[in-house]
C-alpha cells in the first residue's frame, strides 16, 4: 500500500499532467494571442504547482512542446516565454541531462550552426547562452560529451555576438564547458581561440576581463599548443588602462603557471607577464601577482627539491646586496635563472620597440629580472650591454631611468674584473656618450670594496684623451662628469689612489666651452675629490698634483694651436690654481715663450696673452705669489711682449697686439717692476709702444696713451722727447673721447720730463710748436677736453709763460671760449710771471 503523500504527489501530477495536456493544443494555434495565452497559463501552472509535480510533467510533457515553439515560433514573445518555461523547468530539479538530446539541437539552431535561422533578438540570445551555461555545469559529463560539437559552434557564435553581455555569456559558458569535459575538451578547444582574440580587445572593459578568464579555462582544460597563439594578446592586456583588465592577466598567467599541464615547457613565455603584474600600477594588482609569483616559486621547489637541495640547506645571503631591495625566495630565483636566456633576447628586443608603453613596460621587467638572476647575468652582459646603450637615447625619460637601475644590478652581482673590462674595451673603441651613462650606473650600483681594486683602469680610461678630449657634445661631457662624480662618491677616500686622473678629466670638461652651464657641478666635484682626501680646498687640490699637471701640458707645446684642446687646459689651471701657479711659474713661462713666438698660431698667441694679462690683474694672488716673476721679467718684456708688439698685416695680428698691450699694462699697474726695471721695460718697449698709437683698436690707443704717460712719469734719464711728443700729438685728434683725454694726460706728463735748463733750450722750439697746437684744443666744443688741455698747458706753460702768453694773444680773439685763455694766463701770472718782464 502506497504512503499517503506518494499518493498525494501522483495525485498532483497527474491533474498537472492534466491540464498541461489540455493547454498544449494552444502552442499549435497560428493565433498569436492564442499561443501567448497558452503559454501564459502554462506558466502559472508551472509557478503554482507543487516542485515534484512540475520535476515529474516537464520532461514528458513540456520539454518537446516547448522546445519546438522556441526553435520554431515566429514571435519573439511565444519564444521569450518558451525559454522561460524551459529555464523554470529545469530550475524546479528535472534532469538536465535527459533534456540535451532534445534542447541542444534547439540551442545550435538558434544560435550556433549556420543553417539555422538565427536568434535576432538580443535579449533572447543572451537567455538561451544562459541556458547552455547551466546545461553545462549542472549536466552529467557523459551526458554532455556527444554534445561537445554543437556546444562549441554555439560558443563560437556567441564570442562573435555583436551584442555585449552575449559576449561576456559566452565566455562563462566556454569556462563552464572546459570545466565540465576536460578529457573531451581539448579535441575542440582551438576553434575558440580565434574568436577569443578576436574579442580579447573589445571596448567594453568587461567584455575583456570575461575573455581573458575564458581564455585561461580554454587553454588551462585545452590544447595547451594555443598557448603561443594567445601570449601576444595577453601581453598586449598588460597595458590596458583599467586595473581589473590586467588583473585578470595576472590571475589567468598565475594559475596557468601553477596548474597548466606541461606548464615547464611554457615557464619562459609566462614567467614576463606574471613578472610585470609586479611593476603594475595599482597595488593591488602587485600584491596579486607578488602572492602568485611566490606560489609558482613554492611549488617549483617543492617540485624539483633534489635538484636544489644543497643551496636549500647551505642558503647565505649575499655579502653585499643592494639597498632597499628584498631578495626573492630561491625557488622563484631558480625559475628566472633557468629562463633567462630564453626570456632576455625578446625582452631586449621589446625595451627598444617603437612604442613607448612596451618600451617602459620592458624596461621595468628588466629591473625585475636581473633582480633575480644576481650573478647569472654574467654570461648575458654583451647582450645587455649593446641593449643599454642603445636605450640611453631613449627620447622616454622613465626608460632611461628604468634601465640605469636595472644597469646598478650589474654593478651589485656582476664582477667589475668583466663589467668593466667589457665597457672600458668598447670605451676604447669608440667613446660614446651611452658608453659612459652605462659606465656611471655599473660604478654607482658597485660595492665599494670590490670596486676598489679596478680604480687605477677606470682613471687611466677616464683621462686618456681619446675619451675625455672626444668631442665637445653637451651630454657626452655631462655622462663622463657623471662617471666622476660616481666615483668620488661611492670610492670616498679610496680616491686619492686615483685623484690625478680625476683631476684631470674635471680639467679638461672645465676647459671645453660647450660645458658652461656645467660649471658650478664641476666646482662641487672639484670641491668633493679634495674633501674626500682631507683636503682643505681646491687650491690644496691643484697644489698636490701641479707638477705634474704642468708636465701633463708642457709635453706637447711644441705643436699646439688654437684648436689644442692643451691650450684651454692651461687657462683652466692657470686661472683656477690661484697662488699655486707660482709653484711651477719656470714651466709656465716656458710655454709662454714658445708658444707666444711670431711665427706660431695667431689665435693661439690671442689666447695666451689673455690668460696672461688675467693673471697680471692680481699676480700677488697668482704669478707671483712665491715673489718668484721678477726673475722672469727679461723673458717676458724680451722674449714675449718686444716681438709681438711688432707691426704686422691682419685683424688677428692687430688683436694680438691689443692684448700684448694690456699685458704690459696690467704688468706695469701690477706694482712689480722696481723703479729700474720700468726703466729698462720703457727703453726695450717705448719704440713700439709709440707705433701702437696709429692702431685701428680704440683700447689700444688708449692703453698705449696711459702706457707712455706711466714711462714718462717715472723716468730717471731723459728718453727722446722731441720724438715721442708729435705721435702724442695727434691723439689729440683721436676720433675717442677717451683716448684724446689719456693723450692730454701724457702731454702733461711729457712736460714734466723738461727739468733741467739744458733739455729746455734744446726743446723750445718743439716747446712752442705744442702751444700752438694745444691752444687749437683748448677752443675744442667738449668742455672735458678743454679742461684736460688746460691743465696740460698750465704744466707746460711754466717753462716758457712769455712765449706762451704770446701765443695766447695771438689767438684769443680766435676763440668761442676766451675764457680759458684767461684763466691760463691767470695761472701764469701766479707763478710769478708777469707782463713787464716779457
Amino acid at each position: 500500500m502506497a504512503e499517503p503523500d506518494q499518493e498525494g504527489r501522483g495525485a498532483s501530477a497527474t491533474e498537472l499532467g492534466q491540464a498541461v495536456s489540455r493547454l498544449l493544443p494552444g502552442l499549435q494555434e497560428e493565433s498569436r494571442a492564442a499561443r501567448l495565452r497558452a503559454l501564459g497559463a502554462l506558466r502559472a501552472l508551472m509557478t503554482e504547482g507543487p516542485p515534484p509535480a512540475v520535476r515529474e510533467v516537464f520532461g514528458p510533457a513540456l520539454l518537446r512542446p516547448l522546445t519546438r515553439c522556441l526553435a520554431g515560433d515566429p514571435a519573439e514573445r511565444c519564444r521569450e516565454l518558451a525559454l522561460e518555461l524551459l529555464r523554470l523547468g529545469l530550475g524546479q530539479g528535472a534532469h538536465p541531462s535527459e533534456a540535451l538530446p532534445v534542447l541542444m539541437p534547439a540551442l545550435a539552431q538558434r544560435l550556433g550552426l549556420p543553417q539555422g535561422p538565427g536568434e535576432a533578438c538580443e535579449e533572447l540570445r543572451l537567455g538561451l547562452l544562459q541556458l547552455l551555461t547551466e546545461l553545462l555545469r549542472r549536466c552529467d559529463r557523459r551526458a554532455l560529451a556527444p554534445f561537445l560539437p554543437e556546444a562549441v559552434g554555439i560558443l563560437r557564435a556567441a564570442l562573435l555576438d555583436p551584442f555585449p553581455p552575449a559576449k561576456r555569456e559566452g565566455c562563462q559558458a566556454a569556462a563552464a564547458a572546459a570545466y565540465a569535459l576536460p578529457d573531451h575538451f581539448h579535441l575542440q578547444s582551438e576553434s575558440l581561440i580565434n574568436p577569443l582574440m578576436q574579442a580579447i580587445s573589445h571596448q567594453h572593459y568587461k567584455v575583456r576581463v570575461a575573455v581573458i578568464h575564458a581564455t585561461g579555462s580554454v587553454i588551462q582544460f585545452g590544447n595547451v599548443k594555443s598557448l603561443d597563439d594567445v601570449l601576444s594578446h595577453l601581453a598586449q592586456r598588460c597595458f590596458d588602462d583599467i586595473p581589473q583588465v590586467r588583473e585578470a592577466v595576472i590571475s589567468v598567467v598565475g594559475e596557468w603557471l601553477l596548474h597548466l599541464r606541461d606548464r615547464y615547457s611554457y615557464f619562459h613565455k609566462l614567467i614576463p607577464l606574471l613578472l610585470s603584474g609586479l611593476t603594475d600600477e595599482m597595488h593591488e594588482n602587485k600584491e596579486l601577482a607578488l602572492t602568485y609569483w611566490k606560489k609558482v616559486g613554492l611549488q617549483w621547489e617543492k617540485e624539483n627539491e633534489d635538484d636544489i637541495k644543497d643551496k636549500l640547506d647551505f642558503y647565505t645571503e649575499p655579502s653585499y646586496y643592494p639597498p632597499g631591495l628584498t631578495r626573492p625566495d630561491l625557488g622563484c630565483r631558480e625559475l628566472v635563472t633557468r629562463n633567462i636566456f630564453k626570456i632576455l633576447p625578446g625582452l631586449c628586443h621589446d625595451i627598444t620597440d617603437w612604442v613607448k608603453g612596451t618600451r617602459v613596460k620592458a624596461s621595468q621587467l628588466l629591473f625585475i629580472l636581473l633582480q633575480h638572476a644576481e650573478d647569472h647575468i654574467t654570461q648575458h652582459m654583451e647582450l645587455l650591454l649593446r641593449t643599454l646603450y642603445r636605450v640611453c637615447s631613449d627620447e622616454e625619460s622613465s626608460v632611461i631611468s628604468n634601465c640605469l637601475k636595472a644597469t646598478k644590478l650589474i654593478g651589485a652581482f656582476v664582477s667589475p674584473a668583466v663589467s668593466l673590462k667589457l665597457i672600458l674595451s668598447d670605451l676604447g673603441k669608440a667613446p660614446m656618450a651611452s658608453y659612459l651613462t652605462i659606465l656611471a650606473a655599473v660604478i654607482q650600483g658597485s660595492p665599494r670594496q670590490v670596486l676598489q681594486p679596478h680604480l687605477v683602469s677606470l682613471g687611466n680610461a677616464l683621462c686618456n684623451p681619446e675619451v675625455s678630449q672626444r668631442t665637445e657634445e653637451v651630454f657626452y661631457l655631462e655622462q663622463l662628469l657623471c662617471c666622476v662624480e660616481s666615483l668620488i662618491e661611492l670610492c670616498q677616500e679610496d680616491c686619492k689612489e686615483i685623484s690625478l686622473q680625476l683631476t684631470k678629466v674635471l680639467v679638461t670638461i672645465m676647459a671645453i666651452p660647450t660645458a658652461g652651464h656645467l660649471h658650478v657641478k664641476l666646482e662641487d666635484a672639484m670641491s668633493a675629490l679634495a674633501e674626500v682626501q682631507h683636503i682643505r680646498d681646491v687650491t690644496g687640490l691643484y697644489k698636490q698634483h701641479i707638477s705634474q699637471l704642468m708636465g701633463w701640458l708642457s709635453s706637447t707645446h711644441d705643436g699646439w694651436s688654437c684648436c689644442s684642446p692643451e691650450l684651454l687646459q692651461l687657462d683652466v689651471i692657470a686661472t683656477q690654481s690661484g697662488p699655486v701657479i707660482a709653484e711651477v711659474l719656470k714651466d709656465f713661462i716656458s710655454i709662454l715663450k714658445t708658444c707666444l713666438q711670431t711665427s706660431r698660431d695667431p689665435r693661439m698667441r690671442l689666447k695666451l696673452f689673455s690668460i696672461l694679462s688675467q693673471l697680471l690683474q692680481n699676480p700677488g694672488e697668482t704669478v707671483n705669489s712665491k715673489g718668484q716673476f721678477g726673475n722672469y721679467l727679461e723673458i717676458v718684456i724680451k722674449d714675449i711682449l718686444s716681438p709681438n708688439l711688432q707691426w704686422q698685416a691682419g685683424r688677428t695680428a692687430a688683436a694680438i697686439r691689443t692684448t700684448a698691450v694690456a699685458c704690459l699694462w696690467a704688468l706695469i699697474c701690477s706694482e712689480l717692476l722696481s723703479p729700474e726695471e720700468l726703466q729698462n721695460v720703457r727703453d726695450a718697449l717705448m719704440p713700439q709702444i709709440i707705433v701702437t698709437l696709429e692702431e685701428d683698436s680704440k683700447m689700444t690707443r688708449l692703453i698705449s696713451c696711459q702706457i707712455i704717460r706711466t714711462f714718462l712719469d717715472n723716468c730717471r734719464k731723459q728718453p727722446e722727447l722731441s720724438k715721442i711728443y708729435p705721435e702724442i700729438l695727434k691723439r689729440l685728434d683721436d676720433v675717442s673721447h677717451d683716448v684724446r683725454l689719456a693723450a692730454a694726460d701724457a702731454l702733461t706728463s711729457w712736460f714734466r720730463c723738461i727739468n733741467d735748463p739744458e733739455t729746455k733750450a734744446l726743446l723750445k722750439t718743439n716747446i712752442k710748436v705744442l702751444y700752438q697746437e694745444l691752444l687749437v684744443h683748448l677752443d675744442d666744443p667738449d668742455q672735458n677736453i678743454q679742461l684736460a688741455v688746460l691743465d696740460t698747458l698750465k704744466e707746460g706753460g711754466v717753462l716758457y709763460p712769455d712765449l706762451l702768453a704770446k701765443e695766447i694773444e695771438g689767438v684769443v680773439h680766435k676763440h668761442r671760449t676766451p675764457i680759458y685763455c684767461d684763466q691760463l694766463l691767470l695761472h701764469l701770472e701766479s707763478t710769478g710771471w708777469s707782463y713787464s718782464e716779457s
